[in-house]
């Protein structure tokens, strides 16, 4: 399951910092603004503790994590709906994501000017806002108008259509984002095409000087309380401190940075996890012989559709699947006193995978 990122803020607020301390691929960064018209891509590992505690108990020849896709996508600016800034290709690469990484300014530097002349995350956020809004309205306009033709031609279906789309329409012109409408499943089949920028789910990070890493700031607080009513996370992290740990070689170097400044992990490993979570993912294992590997799924999948993350012939000739519970094989330290002590379980094909279920898939294709 291929899950992709994309950070997004205005220009010189410190996204690209966080990317590379994120991603396995590194990016220039600068104090100038639009010193980039194009989006860094890199790829980064969802740390996942349980995967390293299975291997010492059943040993793999390696070990391999959830990784996701993270695009680091260029500064916006007011304006870029028409081209202003790098524009339409910073919205195109939005348009490609299944989640998004708002960074928001939310320290003070006199050595880096704020594109806007003062930092205010609250306005950078609706700034941010209104340009996906416009690009989104931009599309359903058009949509009404190509559905109005075929309501014309006798499609029966296509005046229910008009009707969703014109909701859509008043609600994003009344400066809101299309996640929040209330609206039916069966409706959402009417944008779902469109892959509507403000329909993805988001997640805000505010980025904040090394003093404000554990507490936060004024600005933190200030923009908790403008997205209080969202159904969102804030995460406060330190992008230059951030970048400082990332450099560190060793992981005992790295603690004792963190400890020096209160901290139990790198901000970014919170980043990571909370991104898997927004998109509503869990992760299953398979362990044992060349690999012991983290799987992704979505939550309420099924034993066969977690068979058919890892290939197609185990979903279509799924028969069972052996479940061990991760806390159980960590208890037993072994898959032979998990099955004296009664813990595997046989499960067919209505079984729910749970998060961090071990998982051995029996299949007859």
């Amino acid at each position: 399951m291929a899950l992709k990122c994309g950070i997004v803020g205005l220009t010189n607020i410190g996204k690209t910092t966080l990317f590379n301390c994120i991603s396995n691929t590194k990016a220039e960064t600068t104090n100038f603004a639009y010193s980039t018209n194009k989006s860094n891509m890199g790829i980064a590992y969802v740390p996942d503790l349980r995967l390293f505690e299975l291997d010492k108990i059943i040993k793999a020849e390696k070990v391999v994590p959830v990784t996701i896709d993270i695009v680091d996508i260029p500064g916006l600016a007011k304006g870029s709906n028409n081209g202003e800034g790098v524009g339409n290709a910073f919205l195109a690469d939005i348009r490609q994501t299944d989640a998004i990484i708002h960074v928001l300014r939310c320290f003070d530097d006199e050595n880096l000017p704020h594109v806007e002349g003062s930092v205010d995350p609250v306005r950078d956020k609706e700034i941010i806002d209104l340009e996906l809004q416009v690009k989104d309205l931009e599309l359903i306009e058009r949509k009404i108008q190509r559905t109005e033709k075929a309501a014309k031609a006798g499609d029966k279906d296509a005046k229910h259509g008009i009707d969703v789309l014109t909701k859509y329409k008043n609600h994003i012109e009344s400066f809101q984002n299309v996640r929040t409408i209330e609206i039916s499943d069966d409706d959402k089949k009417w944008v779902n095409d469109m892959f509507l920028l403000t329909d993805k789910p988001v997640m805000y990070v505010c980025n904040v000087d090394e003093n404000s890493a554990t507490t936060g700031n004024q600005y933190v607080e200030k923009l908790k309380a403008s997205v209080k009513d969202e159904n969102t996370e804030v995460l406060i992290i330190a992008g230059a401190l951030e970048a400082d740990i990332a450099a560190l070689e060793t992981e005992e170097d790295r603690m004792a940075f963190l400890n020096d400044y209160g901290l139990t992990e790198p901000g970014v490993n919170k980043l990571i996890r909370s991104a898997y979570k927004l998109l509503n993912l869990i992760s299953f294992f398979t362990v044992g012989g060349k690999e012991n590997r983290a799987w992704t799924i979505c939550k309420g999948m099924t034993a066969p559709q977690a068979a058919g993350a890892i290939h197609s012939d185990l979903e279509r000739g799924f028969i069972r699947a052996e479940v061990i519970k991760y806390d159980d094989i960590i208890n037993y330290k072994s898959e032979a006193k998990v099955k004296e002590a009664g813990k595997l379980s046989v499960e067919g094909k209505s079984y729910v995978v749970n998060d961090g279920d071990i998982l051995h898939i029996r299949f007859n294709v």
